[in-house]
């Protein structure tokens, strides 16, 4: 048995506009700027909405891709089908998470956001960025490698480590494979099981209006929306960049793959809102999970891609990493050679790892890669902690996108995209149903437990 996210023909009446999830995300997130900006103390006051709703949704997280991958990888029935999956997402990561740091690194080269500021590093304020350069000197590559196996397979849980998490699932999972006919049991367990954990999702997302509420009030009540003003230039290329990337490249992927990046960007809006309010693009993972089944794309592909997709596949955060770091560069006159430029590119791919999974990943990646570079002033980075905040919200959006359209990429790559389904869901058919109701069928022929996948 397979589990299977695919929404039973069902006859919906119109509901109005107020009913439908985004629209009620987007009416928080303006109610919440309104409150922010007007009473910028109540507004601050709100901030344990927004914890509070991120904090539901991280402790749904682990259960849903544990259940997620290891179902998915007793149905491909194949540690060759593993293997090949993880290659390909890995090899798509890598080379968009580079061209992501290439074009970051383009643009401030061209736009000079940070040119004519003239800032003395020695004016400024390098106890405000401690705290992050300290974390960034604790996040090394080893240390990140090592982290990713937890003390115990409890633990993993009991933390909310992703990575861990995806560790032991795989491991679950092929264990399972190895096992064969005798895991069934466990399998049908492990599905029945899933439905419930998603349905507890879908309780959970009807609160997004209040995370999203409480988590904007606070943005604007703590940092003015004046603060931009005095670093526009920079959070306008950056945005600009963000943009482009997604239409561009993303959308070039996009069209060699037979699908619209505008269409796929209508289809998640509800979870493109809720990240956008809450800053958070893990807010919105599980609905991520489950809207890629319901797009066609495999339970295995996408329990795969997804979870590693959120700490290796950070386009939005590459971007801001080489802009930022030559903003800086630049507002303080230090002078790059291509070489230096060069360094920082290869540095960035570095600890972009390195510190994946990271709370303050960005900022605190940006802290790593300037102090490998001494050219750069790291006090530099006092000049944009005011302004990192309304910057996070564009790297989660970028980076939520990307993961979208791996998933799809990779799923294609395996002939595991069911392109009916994907064309049905970029066409805005049955969108009423965010959550879709899980029932069981038989697994494809193939695809059975213990059965080899066709290669």
């Amino acid at each position: 048995m397979q589990l299977d996210t695919s929404t039973q023909p069902t006859t919906h009446a119109s509901r109005p506009f107020y009913r439908h999830l985004y629209v009620q995300v987007l009416f928080a997130i303006v109610a919440g700027a309104l409150i922010g900006h007007f009473y910028p103390e109540t507004g601050e006051a709100l901030k344990p909405l927004g914890d509070g709703f991120i904090k539901l949704v991280k402790m749904i997280i682990a259960p849903v891709i544990f259940l997620t991958i290891v179902t998915g990888l007793a149905g491909m029935g194949s540690l060759k089908g593993v293997g090949r999956v993880v290659g390909k997402s890995f090899a798509y990561f890598l080379t968009f998470s580079t061209l992501a740091l290439i074009v970051g690194l383009v643009t401030a080269n061209v736009i000079h956001p940070g040119a004519g500021m003239n800032i003395d590093p020695a004016t400024l304020d390098a106890s405000k960025v401690t705290t992050y350069a300290a974390k960034a000197h604790e996040t090394t590559l080893t240390g990140f490698v090592m982290d990713i196996i937890p003390s115990t397979m409890a633990s993993a849980f009991v933390d909310g480590n992703i990575l861990q998490v995806l560790f032991i699932a795989i491991l679950f999972g092929i264990g399972m494979i190895l096992v064969g006919e005798k895991a069934k049991p466990v399998v049908s367990l492990l599905e029945t099981l899933s439905q419930v954990v998603f349905r507890v999702v879908d309780i959970l997302m009807k609160a997004a209006p209040v995370g999203a509420f409480g988590a904007f009030a606070f943005t604007i009540g703590k940092y003015g929306i004046a603060s931009v003003v005095n670093l526009a230039a920079l959070v306008g290329t950056f945005y600009l960049t963000a943009a482009l990337f997604v239409i561009v490249v993303l959308g070039a992927v996009g069209l060699a793959n037979g699908f619209s990046i505008f269409r796929l960007i209508a289809y998640l809006k509800t979870e493109l809102l809720l990240v956008l309010g809450t800053s958070s693009s893990e807010s919105a993972l599980p609905a991520l999970m489950e809207k890629m089944e319901k797009a066609g794309c495999s339970r295995s592909v996408v329990g795969l891609v997804v979870p590693t997709g959120y700490s290796f596949n950070l386009d939005g955060t590459n971007i801001y990493m080489t802009l930022a770091a030559l903003f800086i560069a630049q507002a303080t006159n230090a002078d790059l050679t291509l070489s230096q430029q060069l360094l920082l590119l290869a540095v960035a791919m570095l600890s972009s790892k390195g510190a994946a999974g990271v709370t303050g990943a960005g900022f605190i990646t940006l802290a790593a890669t300037l102090s490998v570079v001494p050219t750069v002033p790291v006090a530099g980075m006092a000049l944009i902690l005011g302004v990192d905040r309304f910057m996070s919200e564009c790297r989660s959006l970028t980076n939520f996108i990307g993961n979208a359209v791996a998933t799809i990429v990779v799923s294609r790559w395996e002939g595991a995209l069911d392109r009916e389904a994907l064309d049905r869901a970029l066409a805005g058919e049955d969108m009423d149903a965010v959550h879709p109701v899980t029932t069981l069928r038989p697994a494809p022929a193939g695809l059975r437990l213990g059965e080899a996948s066709a290669d």
